[in-house]
C-alpha cells in the first residue's frame, strides 16, 4: 500500500496528451534509444546553429518532453546550446515503470546517446537537472563526469523532502526511493552551478544550500532567486549561468593547451633519447 502511495507521490507522471508533441517553432530530431533492461526511451535532440556547448537536461517529476518546448528554446538561445531532453521510463512516450535505479540508468543512457550523436565524450556534456531531475543529473555527473553540473531547485536526498512534507511521520523509514544526492555529490569534483528559489514550498531552500555545501569542487557557484518551485527562471539567472559556463570552457581550453604542450615536450624528449642510443 505504502509502495503504491510513494510511487504516486514521487512519480506523478502527467498524461501524454497534455503536451505539444509536434511543435511548430522548434526544429528537433525525434529520438528513440535504449536504456538498461532493454527499455525504449523517447527524447528530442534540438541542435542550435553556432552552439558553444551541448546540454543534457533531466526534467522534474511532473513533466514530460511534450511540455518542454519553451524550455528547449530558452536553453538554445540564452545558453547557445544544442539541447537533448528525454523522458525517463514511464514518462511521456517512454516505456517502462519509473524507479530510482531505472531513472538514473536512463540518464546515463541519454548522456551516452548524446555523446555519440555529437561525437563528444560524455564528460564534455553539460548535465542539467531540475527538482527530481537534479537527483538524476547528480548521479550521472558523478558516475560519468560532466563539463559542468547545473542544478535547479533540487534536494539533498528525497527522504529529507519526505520529512519536510510529512512532519511528525517517519516517512524516511518507509521510502525506497532515496536519490541520495548529498552522498553522491561528495564524489563529484567538477564545476557546479546551482540555483534555488527562496520561496520554494516543494523543496525547501535550505536543502539546496546543504547540497551545495557538500560539493567538494573548488569551481562552484550558488545563485539565489525569488519565486516558487515551478516558476520559470529569469533572464538574469541565465545570464549568470552563461557567464559561468564560458569560464568553464575557457579553463578547459587552457587545460587542453597545457596538455598538448606537455605531450609535445615529452615526445621531443623521447626522440632525443632514441637518437642518443638510449
Amino acid at each position: 500500500m505504502f509502495r503504491l502511495l510513494e510511487r504516486y507521490l514521487v512519480y506523478p507522471t502527467p498524461r501524454v496528451e497534455k503536451g505539444d508533441w509536434n511543435p511548430r517553432w522548434l526544429e528537433q530530431e525525434d529520438v528513440t534509444f535504449e536504456s538498461s533492461g532493454g527499455v525504449q526511451l523517447h527524447g528530442w535532440y534540438a541542435p542550435f546553429d553556432g552552439a558553444e556547448r551541448t546540454i543534457l537536461y533531466c526534467h522534474g517529476q511532473s513533466e514530460h518532453v511534450g511540455q518542454m518546448v519553451g524550455l528547449v528554446l530558452r536553453l538554445q538561445s540564452l545558453l547557445s546550446a544544442n539541447v537533448f531532453v528525454f523522458d525517463y521510463r514511464g514518462y511521456g512516450q517512454s516505456q517502462g515503470v519509473p524507479t530510482e535505479r531505472g531513472c538514473i540508468a536512463d540518464g546515463l543512457a541519454a548522456q551516452q546517446w548524446l555523446a555519440e550523436r555529437t561525437e563528444q565524450l560524455p564528460e564534455d556534456i553539460v548535465v542539467m537537472g531540475r527538482s527530481l531531475g537534479g537527483g538524476v543529473a547528480t548521479a550521472v555527473a558523478t558516475e560519468r563526469g560532466a563539463r559542468a553540473l547545473v542544478l535547479e531547485n533540487t534536494f539533498t536526498k528525497l527522504t529529507d523532502v519526505g520529512d519536510y512534507w510529512f512532519k511528525g511521520l517517519p516517512a524516511r523509514w518507509f521510502m525506497r526511493e532515496k536519490y541520495d544526492s548529498v552522498a553522491r555529490i561528495a564524489d563529484y569534483h567538477g564545476p557546479l552551478f546551482q540555483t534555488h528559489n527562496l520561496e520554494d514550498k516543494v523543496v525547501p531552500y535550505k536543502l539546496g544550500r546543504q547540497l551545495f555545501r557538500a560539493a567538494p569542487g573548488s569551481h562552484k557557484q550558488f545563485y539565489t532567486s525569488h519565486g516558487g518551485h515551478f516558476d520559470v527562471p529569469t533572464k538574469a539567472y541565465y545570464d549568470r549561468l552563461l557567464k559561468f559556463l564560458r569560464v568553464v570552457d575557457a579553463r578547459q581550453r587552457r587545460g587542453n593547451r597545457r596538455m598538448t604542450l606537455f605531450t609535445s615536450a615529452r615526445d621531443c624528449d623521447a626522440e632525443l633519447l632514441t637518437s642518443a642510443g638510449w
